[in-house]
């Protein structure tokens, strides 16, 4: 019987291997979780636990429950060294799909919520010559992996309500000896919630992907963060580099989507003719269809 104190990816994760070993699972899940991650854990037969946004309160809840299940084992979502080698496996196949067209990044971002991605990506990438380079949401603190090691001390709390709610948990303990080293990481960039928005946007309009938003993290931190983006010029010069990003995270639904990119004006049809204008031509509005 496991216990998982996470949502998402890993939960869902975790829930399949307990469906096909034909074993109990217990997931715990923040009340507020996205509605298609809570169904999809669901729907793998695991029993959902719900409760509250931070990591203090989900761990509270876990302890109850192996109180109340003796034997039972903790399957935890980041701070364990199986599952930050696991993660890092994403890395290693970006790697080996390069090398087969025969080339190499230059740089890697990745999202950072627990540190399990990024801390298995610094790994697998030491001494490779590939720099990481980790990406956090700023709303409400939630770049505690930036402001830790601005600081030089892991943030132990975050409390935070971003729209990247896949990385709202504070960097686990064993991530936090990962990527506190400047041999592995090389630094930890911040966003702004419109800026990830405008990420999501660009993924969803032009590469034809669905994604989380906690997934746009890097892409808006390569493209909107300036100092990043000064590094980067500084240190490759006008040859650039090639960087790559990882996506991680489609855990959202039509209805999530709408909501984020709602306009202030709900009262609109589904599906509009169009507005006329002072010359008599009418012009379409962005609707769906």
């Amino acid at each position: 019987m496991y216990v998982n104190g996470r949502l998402g990816n890993h939960a869902q994760a975790l829930a399949l291997a307990a469906k096909t070993f034909s074993i109990p699972a217990h997931i715990v899940m923040p009340s507020i979780s996205t509605p298609s991650k809570i169904a999809g854990t669901k729907s793998l037969g695991a029993n959902v636990v719900f409760s509250g946004s931070t990591s203090v309160e989900r761990e509270a809840v876990v302890s109850d429950i192996m109180k109340e299940h003796p034997g039972i084992h903790l399957i935890p979502p980041y701070d364990h060294p199986h599952i930050i080698l696991g993660q890092g496996t994403a890395a290693l196949e970006f790697e080996k799909q390069l090398q087969e067209r025969g080339t190499k990044l230059d740089a890697i971002i990745t999202p950072l919520g627990g540190g399990g991605l990024l801390g298995g990506t610094a790994t697998a990438m030491y001494g490779t010559g590939t720099r990481v380079f980790g990406s956090e949401p700023r709303f409400e603190g939630a770049n505690d992996g930036e402001r830790g090691l601005k600081g030089g001390k892991r943030v132990e709390r975050v409390s935070t309500l971003t729209i990247a709610d896949g990385l709202r948990t504070p960097v686990g303990v064993l991530n936090w000896s990962i990527i506190s080293d400047p041999n592995k990481l090389k630094g930890i960039y911040s966003v702004t919630e419109e800026q990830i928005k405008r990420a999501m946007k660009l993924v969803i309009e032009r590469m034809k992907i669905v994604v989380e938003p906690s997934a746009c993290v890097p892409l808006a931190v390569v493209l909107y963060n300036e100092d990043f983006r000064r590094m980067v010029e500084q240190e490759a010069g006008e040859a650039g580099w090639d960087v790559g990003v990882i996506f991680s995270g489609g855990n959202t639904t039509v209805e999530a989507i709408a909501k984020l990119f709602a306009t202030p004006d709900e009262t609109k049809a589904e599906r509009a003719e169009g507005k006329l204008g002072l010359d008599g031509s009418r012009v379409a509005e962005n609707v769906p269809g």
